[in-house]
């Protein structure tokens, strides 16, 4: 009887904790979207700009992770791939401001043309509907600008 309770209460205990790692789970990591930016980049320079960017906005491809997701923009402002929102390509988000009035595709630009770095900005959030702040790693691949970005 004693060895089975212990055993119960130690699966309680394994759930528990899984419960707590999955809602842990639920965003991306800093680390994380650093290595799907690497991994967006390889794919870039192995298929070729267009073939990566249609694959980058393709719903349901590997590019998207829960709230992680590739995009790319040219050095002009306008969308070429958006891993959260297809309907934005081809679509000029220069002039665009969060929340704050922070011009953050500006900064996005330099960011990445000055070799790359982390950006941070008010965003809605794809998973949950919200306004909610964003840091994203952004670098230039060829032609374009891409980034992942992580929810705080």
């Amino acid at each position: 009887m004693q060895s089975l309770k212990a055993s119960i209460l130690g699966l309680v205990g394994t759930l528990l904790l899984l419960g707590q790692v999955n809602a842990a789970g639920d965003r991306g990591t800093a680390d994380e979207a650093s290595s799907m930016l690497g991994n967006a980049e390889a794919h870039y320079k192995a298929v070729g700009r267009d073939q990566a960017l249609k694959d980058f906005s393709e719903k349901g491809s590997n590019w998207v992770d829960r709230d992680l997701y590739v995009f790319c923009m040219d050095d002009a402002g306008v969308i070429t791939g958006h891993g959260a929102n297809s309907a934005l390509v081809g679509r000029d988000l220069s002039g665009l401001k969060d929340a704050n009035g922070k011009k953050f595709i500006v900064e996005i630009i330099s960011t990445a043309r000055a070799g790359g770095g982390w950006v941070d900005y008010l965003w809605p959030n794809p998973t949950t509907n919200k306004l909610e702040s964003k840091s994203s790693t952004v670098k230039g691949f060829g032609d374009d600008i891409c980034g992942v970005g992580i929810f705080k």
